[in-house]
């Protein structure tokens, strides 16, 4: 399965904002975003000076980038999120968002089973989570309302998850998310919506840099 495997500290410099890659490194002194608040690479100083005379299409391009990042999904599937977010009624920035919150590696992390949406692919990938009693192993899976996400009999046993209670208990899921720490599950309420979307997007930007 195809994912980006490099530095994700230079995607949150990249972008000018944290982007919470890296759970709570991003909280700490040593989120790079605050040590070095200036893009990647060789210019990167120099960039940080002319990003407010950035044209249309860079700012339509880095917001694309951000949310792509954000949610770790490549281009090809992000372009297919946003075909099927055109397709579906109403206004299309938002559905795009209530697809990518509606992943299950997302999910599994709003449901404060993971630290970071990177962890929680790798803990679905490798095969920990069932959805309505199944064993579900692939993070782009899309849960709908009544789906019923939960840690498997097998995995519970693992000294992660035996942790995981008090960790999770520090978390509050969203709205459109219930979660029993006692039986280590969770339930789609609802679909998300856009009021229900944590970090800082500007859908119109990316419906903008499609429909170009």
């Amino acid at each position: 399965m195809a994912r980006y495997t490099g530095p994700v500290c230079k995607l949150c410099r990249r972008e000018g904002e944290k982007l919470f890659l890296k759970g709570s490194r991003c909280l700490s002194p040593k989120c790079a975003v605050e040590r070095r608040n200036y893009p990647p690479g060789q210019h990167g100083k120099e960039t940080s000076f002319r990003r407010n005379r950035s044209s249309d299409y860079s700012l339509q391009l880095r917001e694309k980038q951000k949310a792509r990042r954000i949610y770790h999904v490549l281009e090809r599937q992000f372009r297919r999120y946003f075909s099927d977010a055109l397709r579906r009624p109403g206004m299309t920035g938002a559905n795009l968002l209530s697809i990518l919150e509606s992943r299950l590696d997302n999910a599994v992390y709003r449901l404060g089973f993971a630290e970071s949406r990177a962890q929680a692919r790798q803990l679905v990938q490798h095969g920990h989570f069932n959805v309505n009693g199944r064993r579900t192993n692939v993070p782009s899976f899309i849960v709908k309302p009544n789906d019923v996400v939960e840690v498997r009999d097998g995995s519970r046993k693992r000294p992660y998850f035996k942790a995981l209670r008090d960790f999770a208990g520090e978390v509050a899921p969203p709205e459109w998310l219930s979660r029993d720490l006692n039986t280590m599950s969770g339930s789609v309420v609802r679909l998300p919506e856009r009021t229900d979307v944590e970090m800082n997007i500007n859908e119109q930007l990316i419906v903008e840099y499609y429909s170009r």
